[in-house]
């Protein structure tokens, strides 16, 4: 039986990890929501592999959540409807320019699903996020893969097959933690022929400090087949939760509507979106921890003579001159969890920014994996 691919899966798939129920907390909710961090570094295990964030959601979502447990028998129309309204307000659009998915990734699925086919290519970097590739080829669709600059940035100039259905940027991107800059991104979406779709993936925009880089949100009038995709997986701590969206052109929203399942988000899910949307104490929290603790690890693989490359999110991705397979799995049995192996990038290894405890774990059994 097949069944959907999630971010995590994507390491199972690739052999590099397993799941652990070690790291799934059964604690109340009112506990959870206190102890977020603590439960996020499990006994035995640091998990840096999936760019989750260790703080977890904010108080108020485990708040929403108890109290939404008296309408788990209705289907969840009104607490979606709610959080659309909610979420056209804060990028400044129409309700019906946006739609709710079980995660981003189901907003990419819906999107592979919508524009390519047989003679209708996904377009994408290499490295990148692969799951509009696999999406695209479960349909019978070619993967066309274009390698990042030097300064790992897309390289633009050569995203644009004259067949593409679907091109796909995620910016920041996953794994190198580089952005391509604004003025690229906007010059690349002139250029977009009319049969031609383009899925900007801002997973990790809240995360974004340098100026070089902006939204696309406000470049969707000039653009019909232009598709943004949002997550709550990353700064709202809500990976476990799956809860992403789509912004475009109302007949776009529409298109992907169509290859999408009635209700695939919880009542419990989408109530806790919104809390988190309101607390934007939390948000501001999550980034300035973020930022500290990625500054902090940073100038340590620099001591170490792996400086990384600049990051624009809650990851690092440095070159530590071997092939990291073996690094991963020594690293695993010291008990810490890394990203997996990209075959574009061998010698790069991919961590996530967890709390100071955590990293000052990685970077101890670091040191002792490469000594």
């Amino acid at each position: 039986m097949a069944t959907a691919l999630t971010r995590r899966g994507f390491t199972q798939l690739l052999g590099f990890g397993v799941a652990s129920a070690a790291l799934r907390p059964t604690l109340p909710l009112a506990a959870a929501a206190q102890a977020a961090p603590e439960a996020a570094a499990a006994p035995g295990v640091v998990r840096l592999s999936s760019n989750e964030n260790p703080y977890g959601p904010a108080p108020a979502a485990f708040d929403a959540m108890k109290k939404a447990f008296n309408l788990a028998w209705r289907y969840p129309d009104e607490a979606a409807d709610a959080l659309v309204a909610d979420l056209a307000k804060l990028h400044g659009v129409s309700e019906d320019q946006i739609l709710l998915g079980a995660g981003s990734s189901e907003i990419l699925k819906l999107a592979a699903s919508a524009y390519t086919a047989p003679g209708r290519p996904a377009v994408m970097a290499d490295p990148t996020f692969e799951a509009v590739g696999h999406y695209a080829q479960a349909l019978g669709a070619e993967v066309v893969k274009v390698p990042l600059t030097a300064e790992k940035r897309h390289d633009l100039g050569k995203m644009l097959p004259a067949s593409s259905g679907l091109v796909y940027l995620c910016n920041p991107n996953n794994p190198t933690a580089s952005l391509t800059p604004a003025a690229e991104v906007r010059a690349f979406l002139a250029r977009i022929p009319s049969g031609t779709a383009v899925l900007v993936d801002e997973a990790y925009a809240h995360y974004v400090e340098s100026p070089d880089w902006e939204t696309v949100v406000p470049q969707l009038g000039d653009h019909p087949n232009l598709i943004v995709a949002r997550t709550f997986s990353k700064v709202y701590g809500m990976a476990g939760l799956r809860c992403g969206y789509a912004i475009a052109q109302p007949a776009t929203i529409r298109k992907l509507k169509e290859q999408q399942a009635f209700d695939s988000l919880s009542v419990l899910t989408l109530v806790a979106a919104r809390a988190a949307l309101a607390d934007t104490g939390h948000v501001e929290t999550s980034r300035r921890r973020n930022r500290e603790t990625r500054a902090f690890v940073r100038s340590q693989l620099e001591a170490m003579g792996y400086p990384p490359i600049p990051s624009q999110t809650n990851f690092l991705m440095t070159d530590l001159r071997r092939d990291v397979g073996p690094v991963i799995a020594a690293l695993k049995s010291q008990g810490v969890e890394v990203g997996r192996r990209f075959p574009a990038l061998p010698t790069h290894l991919r961590v996530t920014v967890g709390t100071r405890p955590q990293m000052e774990a990685f970077l101890g059994a670091l040191r002792t994996v490469l000594a």
